[in-house]
């Protein structure tokens, strides 16, 4: 059975993940109008303040039906939203489910989405008792590849020619990351 935390909290280091609010939506929006955020994203740009109040309507709904969880990565020394993250697409009798993420431009090369998504794994795992989770990106986007490879995903394999996005076709990669795999990663080795 997976587990859903009431409020859930992750602490790192640097950042403190937690559920998105409505105060997050100025970051977010810069973010998400920002072309070279969101190339890969299988979803248009925001326009302005409607589209991200449109979109944490959605985000707020899914949580209530237990269908996805949205945070949002925040400084810790100072408030700033980097960031955000996701597990969504929820399977309870597989116990899986895929994760997404988008980092401000700004803050590229700093490790704070790798220390964010971590976190978020480890949640995952350790805290909802998933069993595997599954990510799905656009290959032309390298940056994220090294990143879910640096997690432990394994690329499963490629859809060709999945998406028609933004006037442009692209394929799609799937990765996969076992709770099994994870344990090995983390748990200490005798």
């Amino acid at each position: 059975m997976i587990e859903f935390p009431a409020e859930p909290t992750i602490e790192t280091s640097r950042l403190t993940i937690r559920l998105v609010t409505q105060a997050d939506l100025p970051a977010l929006l810069e973010y998400n109008s920002d072309e070279a955020v969101t190339r890969y994203l299988p979803y248009g740009n925001w326009n302005g303040i409607d589209d991200a109040q449109e979109w944490l309507g959605r985000a707020t709904t899914r949580l209530a039906a237990g269908e996805a969880l949205q945070f949002v990565a925040v400084l810790r020394e100072t408030g700033h939203v980097v960031g955000s993250c996701l597990l969504f697409h929820f399977d309870e009798s597989s116990r899986r489910a895929e994760v997404g993420y988008l980092l401000g431009r700004k803050h590229w090369g700093a490790g704070y989405m790798f220390e964010a998504m971590k976190a978020l794994v480890d949640f995952a795992f350790a805290q909802m008792n998933l069993r595997r989770l599954e990510a799905e990106i656009d290959p032309r986007n390298t940056s994220s590849a090294e990143l879910l490879e640096r997690l432990g995903f394994v690329q499963e394999g490629l859809l060709r020619q999945r998406w028609d996005l933004k006037g442009e076709v692209s394929d799609s990669g799937l990765y996969g990351l076992l709770r099994a795999d994870w344990n090995r990663r983390t748990q200490p080795q005798p």
